[in-house]
């Protein structure tokens, strides 16, 4: 028996009136790999990544997880399927705890019913879920502080930390690093190679910095006008005319503004 690809597009296709913004785009990704999906500015990157996650949905086409159509499903259902995303600006609680940030999610995950203030100790389990969550991404000492008072580059990793709690088989990285500062970033990098050592875990990132496409790609898809043209090693797609000409000319010019 065939198996089939953890994630797969088969044409799919957004429209905004007369505009094209995503052109049947086939693309399959396969368990324990790393896709980097890049392209120059408005090449349709976030909103290919809002159509396999349910943030918008597609005119045509289908959607498919473990050879299950999902084209219809609302983002919440896609989640709970196993399609993790984590957006270019941060979605937090920040009025919140770092802790209770997770914990949050570790409940929607378990499914269970809790007052979010009630006693610790009453729900050892989900508390201890979180704390290793947090432990993962290095930010268990900061578990007690408000979210509004971490600085950027601890709110990105306490993004990574949500996704991690959600316990995905998909997870989808928009630009990770946007807005980090040079010293930042290696930290989250780090936390995608070991995500990526999970060989269990499929990942897609849209990223403009091509070192760390580099670093961390198994393969580069890239997007132009909303159509696929080129899909491949990173090596090979890298150096190839189409793109070297049209588009990631120099590597500083790889990506798009944050509306993607």
């Amino acid at each position: 028996m065939t198996e089939h690809p953890v994630l797969e597009t088969q044409d799919l296709t957004i429209r905004f009136g007369g505009h094209v913004a995503v052109d049947a785009v086939s693309c399959a990704f396969d368990r324990g790999t790393l896709t980097a999906i890049v392209g120059p500015n408005g090449a349709g990157k976030t909103t290919y990544f809002n159509l396999i996650s349910g943030q918008l949905r597609a005119t045509s086409g289908r959607v498919r997880l473990h050879g299950e159509d999902i084209t219809r499903m609302q983002a919440p259902e896609r989640t709970d399927r196993g399609i993790g995303r984590a957006f270019q600006l941060t979605n937090l609680f920040p009025s919140l705890t770092v802790r209770e940030n997770v914990r949050l999610v570790v409940q929607a995950r378990a499914r269970r019913r809790y007052d979010l203030f009630s006693r610790a100790d009453a729900h050892v389990e989900l508390v201890e879920r979180a704390e290793h969550v947090l432990s993962e991404v290095a930010l268990l000492d900061e578990a007690g502080r408000t979210v509004s008072a971490l600085p950027h580059g601890d709110q990105r990793k306490l993004e990574v930390a949500l996704l991690i709690a959600l316990q995905p088989q998909v997870l989808m990285f928009d630009e990770p690093t946007a807005g980090m500062s040079v010293d930042e970033v290696p930290v989250i990098l780090d936390l995608i190679r070991g995500l990526k050592a999970d060989r269990d875990r499929t990942i897609l990132l849209v990223e403009h910095k091509m070192d760390v496409i580099r670093t961390l790609a198994d393969r580069i898809v890239v997007l132009h006008n909303g159509a696929l043209v080129a899909d491949g090693e990173p090596r090979e797609v890298i150096a190839s005319a189409i793109v070297q000409e049209a588009y990631l000319g120099v590597e500083s010019s790889v990506g798009e503004p944050a509306d993607g």
